[in-house]
């Protein structure tokens, strides 16, 4: 199976692709796109994160308050008791008042979190790695892959483990034409709007590429301080840096042995890949084929017009249609009026 699926070309640390060194296209990149199932799954997991939060429970209710009543033609809001002060007869407690509780206070016992399917995970995840090797999807969020020699991109592992200093990943990713997605992030920086700033937010950016590789974590320091970017190992891949906001189509680099990892951790001895539910999308060729128009009804035809039915008293030619005599009167009586209105006229005009 693999033997028959197109080859990936390895490139070196120099941007420059290493011959017989090609990888077969695993499995998983073919497997189908679901966009649906991931936006889905993104939200769930995406909320496992949060810390519960809650209003005081005594918020809003310190005061010693108590209602009037009725009879006093004042609304039996609980009022603050006491003189001397404007702040006695003052409503309080209720949401509408000065000073009061909010509506409904939150509880640290709400539903923070979900559980989410494990198989549908796998799903998303899957769906998210065949979208990364897809130019135009990449493209559609953002990232700049004009330079990019292929895609899905591939370097040797020695190009990513290798690199122990900042300076050398930044080499890496310029040869290989990723590093203008690198500027574009770094560029995208800015405050961000809100109280987020003052709690440990301050700044907001955008993506850049995953790192994808194999084994150890050496390559984590060298590439940790480049805006924008990201490592992961290929064991370990979430869907939140996969898919970001639940958009597929990240730009990822994948080291050789990362992508040759991907057919054991996908298949026949690994996790299952998703079977597409239809082999042929392409539902217009489908549906004109001859094998489904042979016995399918034919085309309904649109339903004829009818004119509007015209009236024989007030309308001459509908008249002729049912009596062209009574037509024939009409007209001639019509002329003869005309006639005689032009002679009066003329009468007239002459006195």
């Amino acid at each position: 199976m693999a033997a028959v699926r197109p080859l990936i070309t390895v490139h070196s640390a120099s941007g420059a692709p290493l011959p017989d060194a090609s990888i077969p296209l695993p499995a998983v990149l073919t497997a189908p796109l679901r966009c649906d199932i991931v936006q889905s799954v993104f939200r769930d997991i995406s909320k496992n994160n949060r810390q519960a939060y809650s209003v005081n429970i005594h918020a809003g209710k310190m005061p010693s308050a108590k209602s009037w009543g009725t009879g006093r033609a004042v609304a039996r809001i609980p009022r603050v008791g006491g003189g001397g002060t404007s702040r006695s007869g003052q409503g309080a407690f209720g949401n509408m008042c000065r000073g009061g509780r909010m509506f409904a206070p939150t509880k640290t016992w709400r539903k923070w979190h979900r559980r989410v399917n494990v198989t549908l995970k796998k799903y998303a995840v899957a769906s998210a790695i065949a979208a990364s090797a897809v130019p135009s999807l990449v493209m559609a969020r953002g990232h700049r892959i004009g330079d990019v020699p292929e895609v899905p991109l591939v370097v040797e592992d020695s190009a990513v483990s290798g690199s122990k200093k900042t300076s050398q990943a930044k080499d890496v990713l310029t040869a290989i034409g990723a590093y203008a997605d690198v500027e574009k992030a770094a560029a995208s920086k800015i405050i961000r709007a809100g109280k987020g700033k003052a709690r440990n937010r301050r700044f907001s950016m955008r993506r850049g590429p995953l790192v994808v590789y194999a084994g150890g974590n050496d390559q984590e320091r060298a590439f940790r301080n480049l805006p924008g970017v990201e490592l992961c190992e290929v064991s370990r891949l979430s869907l939140i840096q996969l898919a970001p906001g639940g958009h597929m189509g990240r730009f990822v680099v994948w080291t050789a042995g990362a992508m040759a990892s991907l057919e054991t951790i996908y298949g026949a001895s690994g996790k299952r890949i998703p079977i597409p539910a239809m082999t042929n999308a392409d539902l217009g060729r489908i549906i004109n084929s001859d094998e489904v128009q042979s016995v399918v009804k034919p085309a309904l035809r649109p339903p004829q017009k009818r004119l509007r039915k015209k009236n024989a008293i007030t309308n001459i030619k509908a008249l002729e249609m049912l009596d062209p005599h009574a037509a024939s009167l009409r007209r001639k009586s019509a002329a003869a009026q005309a006639a005689s209105k032009t002679k009066r006229d003329a009468q007239r005009a002459s006195n």
